[in-house]
């Protein structure tokens, strides 16, 4: 087998913002449902091992198919906001394909849940926005069936369980929604008979969750009257049942049901077993400890888990001598201008805990081996909780930062921890967290960006002195090197946002608050009581957890750019670091123009106009001499920078070509362009699936005064879709041919060989790899960039004690390139490229 072009190196994505969508399996991974995708996270590894693609909707449920006998997981089931259920299985290969789909739902569905009934057929209950619950029956032909409706008028169910009948294999569902009660249902003779309803909440039932423990049955339930219910069901034996009545003794009120099976009649009773109340918000999720295997048999622990909008996640499990139940351990979070949890999971053994919160963000606890009863933050996965509009490489290929409509500004970076060689990416960063949608970014020199989002403003960042010691730390580079590229004299120590404030202010060294305050000293003024700055300096020795990417990773903001009159579109900057284009909204010429900004003093230096509407990208070529930019109104433009005179020291640019409407050849509009690495050729890509190859763009020959002629230099590719995105590798694939990456709108990026001046015509392009559905997006890519240098981040300077066979490996890692997307899909994908494989 013959080495896969494209490899996934890193996802970074975080879960939908719904209830339901993530769920712990026994063997140790977590599927979540991120955008339209379900994605299965290894905790061990710190990664996404796999991506589940087959919803055209945002994934609102997932929910392991738990084994009887707790064994790994075979199959997993999927709700979605396309208004289907998809059932995956799992091959030989570990790999999960879609089994089976169920379709019926009218509207989103918004709970599931699985269980195994005889002849490993799979019952799945679904519950959906159209106001019903619903019943399948998945058999080994690939088939669903749909069993029963239950129709709850103008009602809706917030969450189903399924669990079979203590001593038979009869299921029995639970569904909690909001008409504040539990209502059980049990199926019996081919019938869904409503067995009972429970009472006893005061608003929205928003989960509920059976475990077994020996011969009993007990349902958890969560409500947004922040109380949680814990009910006991048992079977009665014939006698018990008509007993009369002691009204001596007191205990819980009994409510009691009967099930008829082939000519068998069972009895059951319902009693509340406890109130739980300890949380001060709506509590969204409740989660029992998975059972375990003891002595050859399987024990339930009674362990329960929460989750609310009051940011906390409580552990609960009853006192040893009394059985009255306590709280055990409280994890959460302080501070941040978040909501709460959405739900919670708990690993099989009982030794990791997790929360996804308001924000997509995922929350893990780790039980501390050495302290008992202590719990610490884990590190976890994290990722854009909307779409992804642009990404950009640093220029020495060590870090990836992004924005998104998330109002974020994101940066990952490799991750090599000392005991194993593996390396893992992480966000280590939170530079800008905005109250405007972020649109677009532009690196200049190491530390320091332009972004903007949808507003008139662009504004400047620098990293701080403590983003930059941590960096050299985890890069293992020294600090001092770091420093002295980042004119380390005045730098701030971070960064924090004023409540209500939109700027990161600098935190200097005599702002930070000492931490040795006496709890008793006098305060000097009212105002410090309220500190102005919540900004803590970090020593990281792993990646952050989410409270402190919020607080104490942003970066200050030193300068604001004034100057377009609509929302900001694109930027882009060029090599030598000394000029930014930017771009903004348009509907007029006036306002399609071009603005140039100096770097050095952030003055504006010239406005260029030629389009008429949105220029939707730009790109300067590698050599500095060029800009390019292309538009909604289907052209280009090429600028040409003016050798510098006496008059005028600063970089001024002049019209150097331009495509007119009638030689334009795309016929739509132009989204993406780029440069190749020698300068003498440019790309355009553009919704009418064309991609063409222009040039050649050389300035040192001919008369400057009569234009250049600049013409097709390759056939027009079709590409089958809209081409959203694209991208020339900085490395030429062989000594006469260009590598190129083309996103699609729909999710995929191609590989292309372009060869200049082959005849005949067509023979110029080659397709030479493409991502598989796994590896695609499932929405649009918005931005792909190539790391600038060769080999793979976070291996280059893995050789520390001068360890053998360097060569080979060097050798070996300068046949890789890494390409990294951005698409709406939510994610930041990063792809190693194997050029010999090619």
């Amino acid at each position: 087998m013959a080495a896969a072009v494209i490899e996934t190196c890193h996802v970074a994505c975080c879960a939908n913002r719904t209830p339901n969508v993530v769920s712990w399996g026994r063997g140790g991974t977590i599927a979540y449902g991120t955008c339209n995708s379900v994605a299965l996270y290894d905790p061990e590894e710190r990664r996404v091992v796999a991506l589940l693609n087959g919803h055209t909707g945002r994934v609102n449920a997932v929910q392991w198919v738990h084994r009887e006998d707790s064994a790994p997981e075979g199959h997993l089931v999927s709700g979605g906001s396309d208004n289907r259920l998809i059932l995956w299985e799992a091959q030989q290969d570990g790999k999960f394909i879609q089994s089976v789909e169920c379709k019926g739902h009218t509207g989103p569905v918004c709970a599931a849940d699985a269980i195994y009934v005889e002849d490993s057929k799979i019952l799945v209950a679904s519950s959906a926005s159209d106001s019903t619950v619903k019943l399948w029956l998945c058999c080994d032909a690939k088939q669903a069936e749909c069993l029963h409706n239950l129709s709850f008028g103008s009602g809706f169910m917030m969450d189903v369980s399924l669990v079979l009948l203590p001593g038979s294999r009869v299921p029995i569902l639970a569904c909690g929604g909001d008409d504040s009660r539990v209502h059980l249902y049990v199926q019996a003779d081919g019938q869904l008979q409503r067995a009972m309803s429970l009472q006893g909440h005061e608003d929205w039932v928003r989960g509920v969750e059976w475990a077994s423990t020996g011969g009993e049955l007990l349902l958890a339930s969560c409500s947004q009257d922040s109380l949680i219910r814990v009910w006991r069901l048992c079977a009665k034996s014939g006698t018990d049942t008509h007993a009369e009545d002691n009204h001596s003794i007191i205990k819980m009120k009994e409510d009691i049901f009967e099930v008829k099976e082939r000519d068998k009649s069972s009895v059951y009773a319902v009693s509340l077993e406890t109130v739980l109340a300890g949380h001060e918000n709506w509590v969204y999720g409740v989660h029992w400890q998975p059972p375990l295997y003891q002595g050859g048999e399987l024990q339930q622990r009674l362990c329960l888990l929460s989750a609310s909008m009051d940011k906390t996640m409580i552990l609960w499990a009853p006192e040893e001598g009394s059985g009255v139940w306590i709280e055990k351990v409280r994890v959460g979070e302080v501070g941040g201008n978040t909501l709460g949890f959405y739900g919670c999971q708990m690993r099989a053994d009982g030794s990791m805990i997790l929360a996804h919160a308001f924000h997509g963000a995922l929350h893990l606890w780790c039980k501390d081996l050495d302290k008992e009863g202590e719990w610490r933050p884990g590190v976890v996965i994290s990722g854009h909780f909307n779409a992804v509009q642009d990404l950009s490489w640093d220029p020495e290929g060590e870090f990836i930062l992004s924005v998104g409509s998330d109002q974020t500004t994101r940066l990952f970076t490799p991750w090599r921890t000392q005991e194993s060689k593996k390396v893992t990416w992480h966000e280590i960063s939170r530079p800008q967290i905005h109250g405007y949608d972020m649109q677009c970014l532009a690196m200049i020199g190491r530390f320091q960006f332009v972004s903007g989002a949808d507003e008139k403003v662009l504004r400047v960042f620098q990293a701080p002195r403590n983003f930059v010691e941590n960096f050299a730390n985890i890069s293992g580079t020294s600090k001092e090197t770091l420093l002295t590229s980042s004119d380390s004299a005045d730098l701030p120590e971070g960064a924090s946002t004023p409540a209500l404030g939109l700027s990161n202010k600098a935190v200097f060294q005599g702002d930070l608050v000492p931490k040795n305050k006496e709890e008793g000293e006098q305060f000097n003024r009212v105002s410090d009581q309220y500190q102005e700055s919540y900004f803590h300096p970090l020593n990281l020795t792993e990646p952050p957890p989410e409270d402190h990417l919020l607080q104490n990773t942003l970066w200050p903001e030193v300068q604001k750019l004034y100057g377009h009159g609509f929302e900001m579109f694109c930027l882009a900057s060029e090599s030598s670091r000394t000029v930014v284009a930017s771009a903004c909204k348009a509907s007029k010429a006036e306002h399609a123009a071009v603005l140039l900004w100096s770097t050095t003093t952030w003055r504006q230096l010239q406005v260029l106009p030629c389009h008429t509407l949105t220029v939707t990208q730009m790109a300067f070529s590698p050599d500095a001499q060029l800009l390019l930019a292309v538009s909604r109104d289907r052209t280009w433009s090429l600028w040409r920078r003016n050798l510098p005179t006496p008059e005028s020291p600063e970089p001024l640019f002049s019209l150097y070509a331009h495509t007119e409407k009638d030689t334009a050849i795309h016929s739509r509009i132009i989204w993406s362009c780029d440069w190749s690495p020698d300068s003498k050729f440019f790309v355009t890509s553009s919704r009418d699936k064309k991609v063409i190859v222009w040039g050649p763009c050389s300035l040192d020959s001919g008369d400057p005064v009569l234009p250049p002629e600049i013409k097709p230099c390759s056939s027009i590719l079709d590409v089958g879709d809209s081409a959203t995105a694209i991208a020339f590798c900085p490395v030429l694939c062989s000594s006469d041919s260009y590598l190129l990456a083309v996103g699609l709108e729909c999710g995929r990026i191609r590989l292309y060989r372009w060869s200049p001046g082959s005849e005949p015509a067509g023979d110029d392009w080659s397709c030479c790899g493409e991502t598989d559905t796994s590896q695609s997006h499932t929405l649009a890519v918005k931005r792909l960039r190539w790391r600038p240098k060769t080999g793979r981040a976070g291996r280059g300077n893995g050789k520390k004690d001068g360890q053998g066979d360097g060569e080979s490996e060097i050798e070996e890692e300068s046949s890789w390139v890494q390409l990294a997307s951005a698409s709406a899909d939510h994610s930041v994908k990063i792809f190693n490229i194997n050029k010999r494989a090619l």
